[in-house]
């Protein structure tokens, strides 16, 4: 019998030894992490599948991983190969698309619910008139936050108006398309409102709200609308060689975005060059004059992570609560369609797919992205200027959320490696 439970400890103290032995280190883990994200983003740019990407991943205080991958510019608008290529930088300035949703627009409505001056429940027609109808009434700020307000998915603005008051009137005598609170159906145009809202309630442009609440306080430097007029930028990323996308969703039915009222041909002032340093979006650029709630900011992966860092800290920024816990908290509460209010939330979402709960992001048309998870104390910022290759044969952009997904996955990787699983 003794030699027995001998034999069951010293077999059971064998396996611990095993065990122990095959733990990795926290800078093994950290070197693995950054090899794999180095295979996952260099080769695509040796495969010409992207021109570049800039990656910053941290953990608590610390960053882990922080890198420039190829160009910030490798085609003109004829698709021909600059000589030599823009390198990219840790630096450059990215069309941050619709990361300007949360970066921006929904930062400042945190801040007006913080300080009292407006609710999430509050209704839209409380501010704007044109939604005071027996249609609209019932449409709330939450609604606008997260997109089940019924508004239209997407509509080609500059069609009909040339500046932002003639946006906003436009978008309020739109009519709905959907049922208000029925179901999720992404829309840019309920941020626009939202910027709107902002100017209402401020008294300011929304873009010198941010600059004043925001970005200034943040030291978010680099954080701008339309960089070539704001400011001296070294490095700026390239976007679409003009806007084919977009004018292929005019065009091509097939998009699913056929407007009655629009005849493709009574509008021509698509931009015919490279774009850099001015927002892709067609909303925002041609229509807004380059500032809108849903796009239109441009930033740099240091600037982006200050923002991160005081969401993740639940409104800490350093010693200063700079928006309270319990707002922060109300906008990372998911919503029956398991998302936050301008945050997403939904884990089935490709770009932080079965991640832990309580992981959050979002991400952006020209290939930029943003995910954390507090669980882990680790956040990810990935920006790919993707739509400087140009459109696919299939006439769509390269799809970055399979890349998006694989650095994801390697992160998770990591933790489970430094937690000994």
């Amino acid at each position: 019998m003794r030699n027995q439970l001998f034999l069951i400890l010293f077999f059971l103290s064998t396996l611990c030894s095993v065990s122990k032995s095959q733990r990795i280190t926290p800078e093994a883990a950290k070197a693995n992490l950054i090899a794999t994200i180095d295979s996952i983003l260099q080769a695509k740019v040796d495969r010409n599948e992207i021109p570049g990407a800039v990656i910053e991943i941290k953990k608590n205080n610390k960053i882990i991983c922080k890198h420039a991958y190829g160009y910030a510019q490798k085609y003109n608008f004829n698709h021909h190969l600059l000589t030599p290529p823009e390198p990219m930088s840790v630096n450059t300035l990215f069309d941050i698309a619709s990361l300007t949703k949360v970066i921006g627009t929904t930062t400042s409505i945190m801040l007006l619910v913080d300080k009292g001056l407006l609710k999430v429940e509050d209704p839209v027609y409380k501010f704007i008139k044109a939604f005071d109808t027996p249609a609209k009434r019932e449409i709330t700020i939450r609604h606008l936050l997260t997109h089940s307000a019924g508004l239209y998915e997407w509509y080609p603005l500059y069609y009909r108006a040339s500046n932002k008051e003639e946006s906003y009137k436009l978008i309020g005598e739109l009519p709905l398309m959907f049922p208000v609170g029925a179901q999720r159906r992404y829309s840019d145009l309920g941020f626009v409102l939202l910027g709107e809202i902002v100017e209402i309630v401020s008294g300011l442009a929304l873009e010198k709200f941010e600059k004043q609440n925001i970005f200034r306080p943040l030291q978010m430097t680099n954080t701008t609308y339309n960089p070539l007029k704001t400011g001296n930028f070294k490095s700026i990323a390239a976007t679409s060689h003009g806007n084919p996308y977009e004018k292929r969703m005019v065009y091509d039915s097939t998009l699913g975005f056929k407007i009655k009222e629009i005849d493709p041909e009574k509008w021509n002032g698509w931009r015919t060059y490279t774009l850099r340093g001015e927002v892709n979006d067609g909303n925002a650029w041609y229509a807004n004059g380059g500032i809108s709630g849903a796009a239109g900011l441009f930033s740099t992966v240091d600037d982006l992570q200050k923002l991160v860092d005081l969401i993740r800290n639940y409104g800490k920024a350093g010693n200063i609560q700079f928006i309270s816990e319990k707002t922060i908290r109300t906008f990372l509460t998911k919503d029956k369609f398991n998302n936050g209010l301008g945050w997403m939330m939904d884990t089935d979402n490709s770009f932080m797919k079965n991640g832990p709960s309580g992981s959050f992001g979002h991400s952006g048309f020209t290939g930029t992205s943003i995910t954390i998870i507090p669980e882990y104390g680790i956040s990810e910022i990935l920006l790919i200027n993707r739509q400087n290759t140009g459109l696919l044969e299939n006439g769509d952009y390269y799809n970055v959320s399979p890349i998006r997904l694989q650095v994801f996955n390697a992160i998770l990787k990591y933790q489970k490696q430094i937690e000994g699983q």
